[in-house]
């Protein structure tokens, strides 16, 4: 283990970074040009490509120990690499992806998704933000320390996130790997461009599937309307009692607080979520208890024909799927298990409903204080030149609660290279490079900054 490691000085670390802009630049084009995509109907052999490239770009980062992690029914493998610190340094795990999601919607795009096309001070490319910019901004700031950072790294970067995996629930089979002071999930990035941001929270997630049966076949509804109870009618009303008439969850049960730290503003979130001009927002209070420090329902399927070749018919079945947004730190289940005691206790127009717990998920809410989370603070002030703030994540990322399983004592910190209008997912993704170069920055200041925290409390 190496124990000649020199300091950096904030001024050095930045001017590393600015020098290896063009070859990250580079190197994420070229992995931008890879249509990872880890979901049945895809080939497999991108996937495989994205893990190459990578491997050969740690290596020249210097990364000494390079492993794959097989997991029994996972596409593509997990890339697991350890940078050894200096003897008494602290242990720092950092964690993105390389796989993307498709972009069948092209013809919405201004160039082709995967052929990135560098225009305004961004890459525009499916994968750039989401999240192949934060697994280059890690390799960035190895190489700003040479491959000799003053912490020991453990870079684990997998290739099936956007779709599950069986990796979402294997590091508490084996936390040995996972072992770490601090972790570093790379898979998000803040509120808005120059607005330096960590996330502490992210929400779970519950589903639940709610159906009646009302009569032996759909019938006529001029001989039997009026009368023959309609299924789907029932379940309309059923599903319009989860909110109260301003929007708001009107479920008993549900935990909702206050949010306090960064949020956007209503401009901003209607701007993002591209509401049409002049309609109101769903529920009240401010924006981020909205999204991020209350629950949110969803009904995000429903069986029923299409207008187009509808029928005259009293439907005799209806079937709904909701998803359930939950509190951080409220338990999925004790949360689902609310939702369906408010729907089993209805009976619209006198019937019954089905109700059927499906998958849940829960959320995470990190610890705010501790010598990682002052030095991630820090090196994010440092490097945006802003004060940092605190945000949290709407979606759930079920490898952070699997990882807080395994390694419940390390400090876990969410930042990244992205930012609010990056559009990931959707048409133009594009990650700022100045962002990228920020987020580079950023890393390496943390390990700095940590290294020296960690040795000053020894």
């Amino acid at each position: 283990m190496p124990d000649a490691v020199a300091s950096l000085t904030s001024a050095q670390i930045k001017e590393a970074a600015a020098g290896l802009m063009p070859t990250l630049e580079a190197e994420l084009m070229a992995l931008v040009r890879i249509p990872s995509i880890a979901t049945e109907g895809f080939p497999s052999e991108p996937l495989f490509a994205a893990h190459d490239l990578i491997v050969d770009m740690l290596i020249a980062a210097g990364v000494p120990q390079i492993d794959d992690l097989q997991i029994p029914g996972k596409t593509a493998p997990v890339i697991l690499a350890t940078i050894p610190g200096p003897a008494g340094s602290p242990t720092v795990l950092m964690y993105s992806h390389y796989d993307v999601v498709p972009a069948d919607d092209v013809e919405l795009w201004d160039s082709p998704p995967f052929e990135p096309s560098k225009r305004d001070g961004a890459i525009y490319g499916r994968g750039t933000a989401d999240s192949k910019a934060n697994v280059i901004g890690m390799i960035g700031a190895l190489t700003v320390f040479g491959g000799r950072p003053p912490v020991t790294v453990k870079l684990v970067i997998e290739g099936q996130e956007e779709f599950g995996s069986p990796f979402d629930n294997y590091p508490p089979e084996a936390p040995e790997l996972f072992a770490a002071d601090a972790m570093v999930i790379a898979d998000v990035g803040s509120v808005r461009p120059g607005s330096p941001t960590l996330t502490v929270a992210l929400r779970g997630s519950a589903q639940v599937i709610v159906e009646l049966t009302t009569l032996g076949a759909d019938k006529h509804n001029g001989l039997y309307g009026g009368a023959a109870p309609d299924a789907r009618l029932a379940l309309i009303r059923a599903l319009a009692s989860l909110h109260d008439d301003n929007g708001d969850v009107a479920v008993d049960g549900l935990l909702r607080e206050p949010w306090t730290g960064s949020s956007y503003t209503e401009e901003e979130f209607r701007t993002l979520a591209e509401i049409r001009d002049g309609l109101p927002l769903l529920g009240t209070g401010g924006i981020g208890e909205r999204i991020w420090s209350g629950p949110a329902i969803t009904v995000t399927g429903i069986d029923a024909p299409p207008v187009d070749g509808a029928v005259n018919a009293v439907a005799s079945t209806a079937r709904a799927v909701i998803n359930l947004r939950v509190h951080p730190r409220q338990p999925a289940v004790e949360a689902q298990a609310a939702l369906i005691r408010h729907l089993e206790a209805l009976r619209p127009f006198g019937l019954q409903l089905t109700v059927t717990a499906g998958e849940t998920g829960d959320g995470f809410a990190a610890a705010e204080s501790g010598p990682a989370f002052d030095a991630a603070l820090s090196a994010l002030s440092q490097s945006w030149g802003e004060p940092a703030g605190l945000m949290a994540g709407g979606g759930s990322i079920p490898l952070v609660m699997a990882l807080d399983t395994a390694v419940p004592t390390a400090e876990k910190l969410l930042f990244g290279a992205t930012d609010g209008y990056a559009n990931i997912h959707g048409p133009n993704e594009r990650v700022l490079l100045d962002e990228l170069e920020k987020a580079v920055v950023a890393k390496a200041l943390f390990f700095q900054d940590y290294a020296d925290t960690f040795e000053g409390k020894k």
